[in-house]
């Protein structure tokens, strides 16, 4: 099965059919080129997903990322950039091994068959030629054939002409024979360019087509092959990848079966433990017989601080306790006071644990500057030990300074894990005699406890967890029988209550007063007959009646 047999008479059509094989080819290459596009398209669109969701660094995502859950979220995270990463070396393995290759392909294949066509061409031009030749040469051979033969009839006729001379007669016989020699000649000649076309034409039809069409052919099957073999790497590119893109996947698993619920709910409890002990049963005071009110561990004035969360404003249940934790909106206390007792252990021991890493950090500094002074002291061409001196001296003064810090975190972390002695019972006791009987004094050293915005400290809170939390009378039947106003005040600043049992005012305001500060730095006013609440007894100027009915007053 040869063209050049099979297809002698179809120059044209093989010219045809071969342009078309390569744009079949081109048409593949496009193809492939837009496949690697759209792999880096999505490779990129990928990694943008993986890092819209990565946690920012230094914020609060951040600390989320110790939960296994978020933490399987942050693995999967990765392993696509890994999964995103694979689709760009299938992009670029298609690129070198199918793109480029194909291209530099196609030129050379455009060359090689532009070459063979033009040997085509050639040898049609070459075989066109002969045959105008053998057609000229057969038409002198026709004309001369003709005039040999009028010549001939003309002599003959004169000479059986007796009217005509004797020497027309030789001239008639004399053209007749150069016409017939012309004949002759004409005759050799058109039989030599004949035997010569017919061997150029055996030629052009058994060796010359045969071999340029049978050299398109391999041509053109080469271009057949070539493409099989691109589509074969087309598919083992994206099968390299299959392994490692398998694995991503089996990452993304493990790290899923990795989630562990119950290490969450602990993380949870470590997260937002207070370190409260739960407020115990108030005890009831019976107002139903005359007696005077009496101060004692358990009494209003002891109680008031902690008394407060139970009291229910605006319809809200009475099972409330008035939260210990506000927000502060202030700078934070150095010894995190601010916090539940539980979270300010955490940040006491994450502050020791930086302190000592710095030590640790400066430590390994002065050793490495004591060695480079020995070497210098051994080999003083090397450098002086002296200019040494001013760096040692200010590393010690460092890990000293830092040394104290971390004594006075360690001694707040272990008050607050209760390593150092605690107060006695009868030692609260005389202090709480003490503080009602000095009412000025527990003022003071309540807001002392207080931020301006009312978050309360650790000694509050300890003391919080010491005391009984109680009621009076009016404090359970606020709703039927609202307090009276003892006087009025004016807000020195704007106050948000965003706790329950607090109420806020704005800078300037007038509200009623209905209890004033018990010692411990907030005043119970009124807005109208919905709202009321707390509010720090800092925040605002009281102006009391004296003549109200229950105005109190603290000597």
């Amino acid at each position: 099965m040869s063209w050049g047999t099979e297809l002698w008479d179809q120059f044209d059509n093989l010219e045809k059919h071969t342009q078309w094989g390569i744009d079949i080819l081109e048409k593949y290459i496009k193809f492939v080129k837009e496949r690697t596009e759209i792999e880096l398209s999505y490779a990129k669109q990928l990694r943008n997903l993986a890092k819209k969701y990565q946690p920012k660094k230094n914020s609060k995502e951040e600390e989320e990322y110790r939960y296994t859950a978020c933490k399987a979220f942050l693995s999967t995270l990765n392993e696509m950039n890994d999964y995103a990463g694979q689709h760009e070396v299938i992009s670029e393995n298609m690129t070198s091994n199918i793109t480029v290759e194909l291209a530099r392909y196609v030129q050379e294949l455009k060359q090689e068959r532009k070459s063979h066509f033009h040997d085509g061409r050639k040898a049609q031009q070459h075989i066109e030629i002969c045959w105008k030749q053998l057609e000229s040469s057969k038409r002198r051979f026709e004309r001369d054939c003709k005039e040999a033969d009028r010549a001939q009839q003309y002599f003959e006729k004169m000479d059986a002409d007796i009217n005509v001379t004797k020497a027309d007669v030789e001239k008639a016989r004399q053209q007749a024979q150069v016409r017939h020699q012309m004949a002759e000649d004409s005759k050799a000649d058109y039989s030599s360019i004949l035997q010569k076309f017919n061997h150029e034409q055996h030629e052009y039809y058994h060796t010359h087509i045969p071999n340029i069409f049978q050299k398109i052919q391999e041509m053109e099957e080469r271009r057949i092959a070539r493409i099989g073999d691109s589509m074969k790497t087309y598919a083992e590119v994206d099968r390299q990848v299959i392994p490692i893109i398998g694995k991503c996947l089996d990452e993304i698993v493990k790290a899923a079966e990795s989630i562990d619920q119950k290490n969450d709910s602990q993380l949870v409890i470590e997260a937002y433990k207070s370190g409260f002990e739960p407020p115990g049963d108030i005890e009831f005071e019976d107002y139903t017989q005359p007696m005077k009110r009496t101060v004692s561990d358990n009494s209003l004035s002891n109680s008031r601080g902690e008394g407060k969360p139970e009291l229910k404003f605006g319809g809200k249940s009475k099972g409330k306790l008035w939260p210990f934790i506000k927000k502060n909106k202030g700078a934070t206390p150095e010894d995190f006071s601010n916090l539940p007792p539980e979270q300010r252990r955490k940040k006491l021991q994450q502050k020791v644990d930086e302190l000592n890493k710095e030590i640790q950090k400066e430590m390994d500094q002065r050793d490495a500057i004591t060695k480079m002074k020995d070497v210098y002291l051994k080999n003083p061409q090397m450098g002086d030990p002296a200019s040494l001196d001013h760096k040692l001296t200010e590393v010690s003064q460092n890990i000293e300074k830092l040394r104290l810090e971390s004594q006075k975190f360690e001694a707040w972390l272990a008050e607050v894990e209760g390593r150092l002695p605690a107060r006695s019972e009868q030692a609260r006791r005389q202090s709480g005699m003490f503080d009602a009987q000095n009412p000025a004094t527990v003022n003071n050293c309540a807001q002392d406890r207080e931020s301006p915005d009312g978050s309360y400290t650790e000694e509050q809170s300890q003391e919080g967890e010491v005391k009984v939390l109680a009621t009076d009378f009016d404090d359970e039947f606020d709703e039927e029988e609202p307090l009276p106003a003892i006087g009025t005040c004016k807000a020195l600043y704007t106050f948000e209550g965003q706790n329950e049992g607090t109420i806020s005012v704005v800078e300037g305001e007038t509200l009623y007063v209905i209890e004033e500060d018990k010692g411990d730095g907030w005043t119970r006013i009124r807005r109208n007959e919905d709202e009321e609440g707390y509010v720090p007894t800092s925040y605002v100027e009281v102006y009391l009646d004296k003549n109200a009915k229950g105005a109190k007053t603290y000597i």
